[in-house]
């Protein structure tokens, strides 16, 4: 129902007096720079997907050699896994580590043997682990002396310890010694950086900061690839496919982003929605951080557009909106029913109505495939659980409120936007069942993990600017508050409560056989994006100049292919 005209009337003089808690945020630096690709032909000669089906099929045969030994093997996976193709050899993956795991492993401990070095056994634990088997972490007791401390001789052995680095990242919360190893790794590989060779130390760097299994392979293939290239007995042909797989799949992924900005620009939101954050390529990068395969295509892009407004529906609540204007867009959202903003300002209205058109667009997309049954429902539902949760913060902001550490927590949960982001991509995609869909929303422990780990890192990079004004508390002055500590004790509380929560992640997806590896990844996807958009407490996302880099790399630049 609307509302009566005089409240109208009234409410439309009001906006020009309100007082609105705006900031200025930079425009998007990349204008119409994708817009082409709407228009151009994205498609891959037939040279091109010939050559990568050769290349595929000789890759293939090289997981039957007999000419490689186990640690050639192990490598060799590694290699495919780092250069983001993996996708393309689950099934030989699969077959590889299950054969590795049923001869070196004994009641999932693994066989020791006189020659097997620090790489060797880190790595191999690495693999098996990531591959869902249950390998117990005490074969590291083999790195330590007498005295129960670490060897010597692992203190100046890079690969071991890049290795043993790598491996502690897979650890849980029964296992104690990786959480020993990474500290020791740590400190030694800092130090060993200091003494060493520039190019050296950029390697060790590099590994510090982006462990295997808190990173997005794709975004760091060019860099595996070059190191891999300086190896004088690295495989030609793994290589080659990796770089023309990298090329067909960017054509494809820049047909995407510039169908999204077609859509964008004939919105018009830059203009209409003039006080909210214009971070459709962000967004876009975010969709293709949870998966880069082919058969996520119409999720990526759906996602990509959900991100973007995800951005403006939090700026809508947190740097425009009065507590007033929330709670009639609040209500609107909940009974799906515009009447209650008829007084609202037009820019509001124009989400508003964009939140409809994408609930719209997927129940058009889910139709098709007879999955709207399930996936409309969760998704409404979470749109409306999101926005509530925007509403809570903006009502603490309103009494100057500032909740305990663990309230923060429980809210940011919604606020973090995961579900509807999950439900967007898991549901638009081609394997997706229902079965898989009712885990999502039973398995609460992992759900609750990924969702936190973002809003944790999104508070920790975006605090300081957004204190500014007049602005919620986040997690880290709920922190500070709660146990009278600094900010600097609280970065440290809450880097820790994070590595906690990357606990619980691994223990999960350790438990979980029966869930499609592919949609497991997806969901830690989110945890490793926000890892990577908010290192160093650094929100990339809000300044986007920071993500630059790796939007030409996936977006803008093909990789040079030598001739095979």
């Amino acid at each position: 129902m609307s509302l009566p005209a005089s409240t109208l009337a009234s409410t439309q003089h009001a906006v020009f007096d309100i007082k609105r808690p705006i900031t200025r945020y930079a425009p998007s630096m990349w204008g119409d720079t994708f817009l082409q690709y709407a228009s151009e032909s994205k498609e891959v000669s037939e040279n091109v997907k010939q050559q990568a089906d050769i290349l595929k099929e000789e890759v293939k045969m090289m997981f039957q050699s007999s000419n490689q030994n186990i640690m050639q093997k192990l490598n060799f996976i590694d290699s495919i896994q780092r250069f983001g193709i993996s996708y393309h050899f689950q099934e030989e993956i699969n077959e590889t580590l299950e054969q590795i795991h049923n001869t070196f492993t004994k009641n999932n401990t693994i066989i020791i043997s006189e020659d097997s070095n620090h790489h060797f056994l880190a790595l191999l634990f690495r693999l098996l682990r990531q591959q869902g088997y249950q390998i117990s972490s005490n074969v590291f007791n083999k790195f330590k002396n007498d005295q129960g401390k670490f060897n010597e001789t692992l203190a100046n052995d890079i690969q071991g310890l890049c290795s043993l680095y790598e491996a502690a990242h897979l650890r849980t919360h029964k296992d104690a010694i990786l959480e020993e190893a990474c500290d020791f790794a740590n400190t030694q590989l800092k130090s060993l950086a200091d003494k060493l060779s520039p190019s050296i130390a950029t390697q060790i760097n590099h590994c510090l900061r982006q462990p295997f299994n808190k990173s997005l392979p794709k975004f760091e293939a060019r860099y595996h690839m070059t190191l891999y290239e300086e190896d004088p007995s690295h495989n030609k042909t793994l290589l080659t496919f990796a770089r023309v797989d990298l090329n067909i799949l960017q054509k494809m992924h820049q047909k995407e982003i510039g169908i999204i900005t077609k859509w964008w620009k004939k919105l018009n939101i830059v203009k209409k929605v003039p006080y909210a954050r214009d971070r459709l390529v962000e967004g876009y990068l975010w969709a293709l951080a949870f998966s880069s395969q082919p058969e996520y295509n119409k999720a990526r892009m759906f996602v990509g557009k959900l991100m973007a407004l995800a951005a403006i529906l939090d700026d809508t609540y947190d740097a425009y909106g009065t507590i007033q204007e929330l709670e009639l867009f609040t209500e609107a959202i909940q009974r799906w029913d515009i009447s209650p903003i008829e007084s609202l300002p037009q820019c509001m209205k124009v989400v508003f109505e964009t939140i409809l058109e994408l609930c719209e667009e997927i129940k058009l997309e889910t139709s098709e495939s007879g999955k709207s049954s399930f996936v409309v429902p969760r998704f409404t539902q979470a749109i409306c659980e999101l926005v509530k949760g925007y509403m809570v913060e903006a009502k603490w902001c309103q009494e100057g409120f500032v909740p305990t550490y663990d309230e923060y927590k429980v809210n940011g949960i919604l606020t973090a936007a995961f579900i509807p982001l999950m439900i967007s991509l898991i549901g638009l995609g081609e394997f997706t069942t229902k079965d898989v869909f009712d885990w999502f929303f039973n398995d609460l422990k992992i759900v609750e993990a990924v969702s936190i780990i973002g809003r944790l890192l999104n508070d920790t990079s975006s605090h300081k600017f957004e204190q500014q004004r007049v602005h919620v508390a986040s997690a880290v002055e709920c922190c500070m508050k709660q146990y009278n500590i600094s900010q600097s004790e609280a970065y440290n509380f809450i880097r820790k409560d994070v590595e906690d929560y990357w606990k619980v992640i691994n223990e999960e997806c350790l438990k979980l056989n029966d869930i499609p590896k592919s949609v497991l990844e997806i969901v830690v996807n989110y945890a490793r994006v926000a890892e990577v958009t908010y290192e160093n407490h650094q929100d990339k996302f809000t300044n986007a100049d920071l993500l630059k880099d790796y939007i030409s790399s996936l977006l803008l630049d093909p990789v040079r292919i030598n001739e095979h």
